[in-house]
């Protein structure tokens, strides 16, 4: 290499090595780090490495410690938590149906403001996203209104089923809409044919047969809703996983906590749901058409 292993060969100005002697004597620092083994460098780094495995060696808490805290904890979790997520699934349904009910006959309607009106609704909360629609829900309902007087406070809890009814209204929409629309014409035209009103009609002949297309598609909405109820948490409602963290906070927080804690409230979720999920594929294969 020209400029340290010979003369260099230019007259261009080069600077010079650093040596680790005077007098211009013994190897340069360039060559001393060069003729270093290659694994010399990770020997800093290996204290590095094994400071996890020494501290999680000589810590007391485990994961079969952390377990057992779950243990102590699942009481508290399921009664306060999950029946919580599962009061806040069952209200928002409630509502959602009935105002979705209404919303999908309004796309039949003969009046055309009416149709384009729930038309709107139902495209504006069916496409939108549930975490923004809850946000703003929290920040556009106040916290209490007074009527005649009287304070009455609005729970945030509230709120969340308000704000989870909104896009199953929506889909509640699509189902009843489709339902109606899936009747063959040729029971509108058999009821026209007996001097039936529209509203007899709809309401003696053709939502009747509905119920049982409605229901497959409806059940899958509940559980898809109940699943989504941990949301909620952002808003600060105290469901289970709001409830999860604030164990594991009163637990020193430890890492060991989040596998047990987040796992426990994945198998209730699942255990609750899965039934659900069976139920609505065995409601499909008993109400399909035969052909």
């Amino acid at each position: 290499m020209p400029g340290l292993g010979c003369a260099a060969k230019s007259d261009l100005a080069v600077m010079k090595p650093i040596r680790l002697q005077n007098g211009g004597r013994g190897p340069t620092a360039t060559q001393w780090l060069a003729g270093l083994p290659w694994w010399i460098g990770l020997v800093p780094l290996l204290p590095l490495l094994l400071w996890p495995i020494y501290a999680h060696a000589s810590g007391t808490f485990t994961m079969a410690t952390a377990f057992a805290t779950l243990v102590k904890w699942i009481p508290f979790l399921f009664t306060s938590g999950f029946l919580f997520n599962i009061l806040i699934s069952m209200f928002a349904m409630l509502f959602g149906t009935l105002a979705g009910a209404a919303l999908g006959l309004g796309q039949i309607s003969l009046f055309r403001p009416v149709r384009q009106l729930c038309w709107f609704f139902t495209q504006l909360f069916r496409n939108s996203p549930w975490l923004v629609i809850l946000f703003i829900v929290l920040l556009a309902l106040p916290f209490e209104i007074v009527i005649f007087g009287y304070i009455i406070s609005i729970p945030d809890w509230m709120k969340a089923v308000f704000g989870l009814s909104l896009p199953i209204m929506a889909n509640i929409s699509e189902i009843v809409r489709g339902a109606v629309l899936s009747v063959p014409m040729a029971q509108w035209e058999a009821s026209e044919s007996l001097a039936f009103a529209r509203r007899q009609t709809l309401w003696r002949i053709i939502v009747p047969q509905c119920f049982k297309r409605m229901i497959p598609p409806w059940m899958n909405w509940y559980a898809i809703l109940t699943m989504a109820t941990p949301l909620c948490s952002l808003l600060g409602v105290e469901e289970i996983i709001t409830l999860s963290r604030q164990a594991m906070e009163a637990e020193n927080n430890h890492p060991e906590l989040l596998v047990p804690f987040y796992s426990f409230a994945l198998a209730l979720f699942f255990l609750y749901c899965y039934p659900i999920a069976r139920a609505t594929i065995a409601l499909e294969r008993r109400f399909a058409v035969k052909l």
